[in-house]
C-alpha cells in the first residue's frame, strides 16, 4: 500500500494558493508534486492536494493508498462524518469520491502538522513563501 501526505497552503483566505504532495511506497519517494492554484481558498487547496495526488497515484498504477492530512475537516468530509456545506467545495468533494472509488482500498487520516511537514513545504513553495 503506497502512503500519500497532502497539503494545500494559502495566503490570506481566499489568497494565493498552492498545494503540496508526497507519495511513498516501502519507505521511498515515488513521487513529490507542487502546483500553484492562484486565488482560491484553504478548504479548495486542501481538496486540489487530494485529488493531484490521487491521479498521481493512479497513474503509478496503484489501486491501495493511505492518505494522511492535517486538514481535519477534509478528512471527516471524506470520511462521511462532515457535511460538506461550502458551494465551492461540493464539486471537488464529488470529484475526489469519484476518484477514491477506483481504488481497491483507500484510507485517509488525519495527522497532526508536525508530520506533515514536507507536504507544507511543498505547498508553501508552490505558492511563493519557500525560496
Amino acid at each position: 500500500m503506497i502512503e500519500i501526505y497532502v497539503d494545500g497552503a494559502c495566503s490570506g483566505n481566499p489568497g494565493k494558493t498552492g498545494v503540496g504532495y508526497l507519495i511513498y511506497k516501502d519507505g521511498k519517494t515515488l513521487k513529490k508534486g507542487s502546483v500553484a492554484l492562484g486565488v482560491q481558498t484553504n478548504n479548495f487547496a486542501e481538496y486540489m492536494a487530494l485529488i493531484f495526488s490521487l491521479v498521481d497515484a493512479m497513474s503509478l498504477g496503484e489501486t491501495n493508498c493511505k492518505v494522511y492530512s492535517d486538514s481535519q475537516l477534509l478528512c471527516e468530509q471524506i470520511k462521511g462524518n462532515y457535511k460538506v456545506k461550502n458551494n465551492n467545495i461540493v464539486s471537488l468533494f464529488i470529484l475526489a469520491k469519484t476518484i477514491i472509488s477506483k481504488f481497491n482500498r483507500f484510507e485517509i487520516e488525519h495527522v497532526r502538522r508536525e508530520k506533515n511537514q514536507e507536504a507544507d513545504k511543498l505547498a508553501k513553495k508552490a505558492v511563493g513563501f519557500l525560496e
